[in-house]
């Protein structure tokens, strides 16, 4: 007998991206106030900063008498799966970001039942100190991602603990070294994230090998080419947290396209280990933030 395909629950989420949308547009400041690439690009839960990491840098261009907000799509075509994000964000006064994104993870060979399985994530992230250009330490920045699956049939059947909902807590550290690579401008970023997400919150939060949190491990690393190509790459620790599957960690290797301060585009090659049985799960990711004012 075919599993059933449960229909999306509604969310409070839908109602603060309303909200967000109307903002952006009765704004009247424009955010450019910091220089081009600090703004960072989007990561993959909608937070300012890699692909696979949330940096210390807000999504915004924003000075500390400015507003900005951005949006983006992103999308991974792995071996067995593919991954559709897409959301928006805010960036208030060089101090507070709030972003919102929704993925929809897509099984391309299951043939019958539920085909998809979508997330939705608010996030806010402020930053705490420093700079990441102008300050001798670190900009440091503290983060929540809640994350509230819109299905979870998949999860409470994969054995999590949380099968709907859960809320990620990082603090990361971000700073630029200018020059310091044979002329070549350097930036690194490091994350503390603690979670209980199965990759990433889609197969839920906790299950029976743990359901506590841990503090999982998250860098990234880039050298800036010009003031308009970055390449880097990221590594980022995740819970193994049920024995239906093993989950291993995931990384990238990126080049970014920063061509002003209105968009990026940010290819990838991202492998993200086993998913749900499947192993080595790698492909091509292709990301685009367009920066609204």
């Amino acid at each position: 007998m075919p599993l059933p395909v449960i229909p999306a629950k509604p969310s409070i989420l839908v109602c603060l991206c309303s909200v967000l949308c109307l903002y952006a547009g009765e704004s009247a400041f424009a955010g450019q106030g910091k220089l081009q690439e600090t703004a960072g690009v989007t990561q993959v839960e909608g937070s300012g900063g890699g692909g696979l990491v949330p940096w210390a840098t807000l999504s915004g261009y924003d000075s500390r008498d400015e507003t900005a907000s951005a949006v983006f799509m992103s999308r991974a075509s792995l071996d067995d799966y593919r991954l559709q994000m897409f959301g928006a964000s805010v960036s208030l006064y060089d101090r507070v970001e709030v972003s919102l994104a929704r993925q929809t993870f897509e099984l391309r060979d299951i043939p019958f039942g539920q085909r998809e399985i979508n997330q939705q994530i608010l996030g806010v992230k402020a930053r705490i100190a420093g700079d990441v250009v102008y300050s001798s330490m670190p900009q440091i920045s503290a983060g929540v991602q809640y994350k509230e699956l819109q299905d979870d049939f998949i999860a409470t059947a994969a054995g999590a603990d949380d099968s709907d909902h859960g809320t990620d807590f990082y603090v990361a550290a971000t700073k630029a070294h200018l020059g310091v690579l044979f002329g070549y401008n350097l930036v690194w970023n490091a994350t503390l994230r603690a979670t209980k997400a199965n990759q990433f919150g889609l197969l839920g939060f906790g299950g029976d090998r743990n359901d506590d949190y841990e503090i999982m491990a998250e860098g990234s690393l880039a050298v800036l080419l010009s003031r308009k190509f970055a390449l880097g790459a990221e590594y980022r620790q995740k819970p193994d947290n049920l024995s239906f599957a093993e989950e291993q960690d995931a990384y990238d290797v990126f080049v970014a396209y920063i061509p002003n301060k209105h968009f990026n585009i940010t290819g990838a090659w991202v492998n993200l280990g086993s998913i749900a049985g499947a192993n080595d799960q790698s492909g091509a990711y292709l990301s685009l933030t367009g920066y609204l004012w």
